[in-house]
């Protein structure tokens, strides 16, 4: 009896994929992302126009700081990307931490608990950004990491300061609203 032409097997049977695993993680993914807000929403040009005055421009910074902050971090982290391209090192440091910050800030269900004290997002946010900015910074690109900081900041203050914030939360509150009582609109084109 010849085994010509016969394709070899393992004796040992593959591991079977997690496929509970990968559903929870997309799901997790899904989740963390729905925190961002719609980029339509964000660039809204109706919405967009100059504050009154030095008051209300600090105002509409603070509330869209909070309100668009997923999709702060995001623009800001591929600004940080972009500018990271031509230094292979720093790029992999920028990859590995984006991995900290997708299990850590974005795709989180529960409340990270650390020494048995609960931590807020907001200081996740922080830590993380310092632990980037440093991390990035022991890889010797520090003219490209903190132009692109620098630029982001800027960009990113500009946008908070002519995106008028009177209609962010009731949009919200009327979507919810809406979706309590069971009925559904849909705006026209």
């Amino acid at each position: 009896m010849t085994n010509y032409g016969t394709i070899p097997t393992s004796s040992h049977p593959s591991p079977p994929v997690d496929l509970e695993y990968i559903s929870h993680v997309k799901h997790r993914l899904k989740a963390g992302l729905a925190t961002r807000r719609p980029w339509r929403s964000m660039f809204d040009v109706e919405s967009m126009s100059l504050p009154k005055g030095f008051f209300d421009a600090i105002s509409r910074i603070k509330t869209n700081l909070v309100y668009f902050r997923a999709n702060y971090a995001i623009a800001v982290l591929s600004m940080l990307f972009v500018s990271l391209l031509y230094h292979p090192t720093s790029l992999l440091v920028l990859a590995i931490l984006v991995v900290f910050w997708i299990f850590l800030y974005f795709l989180r269900d529960d409340p990270l608990v650390v020494f048995g004290h609960q931590v807020d997002d907001r200081t996740v946010m922080i830590c993380l950004s310092v632990l980037t900015i440093g991390m990035l910074l022991f890889t010797h690109a520090t003219g490209n990491i903190l132009g692109s900081l620098l630029t982001a900041v800027v960009l990113v203050l500009i946008h908070a300061a002519i995106r008028r914030s009177d209609n962010l939360y009731s949009d919200e509150e009327a979507a919810a609203a809406t979706e309590a009582s069971g009925l559904t609109s849909y705006p026209s084109s």
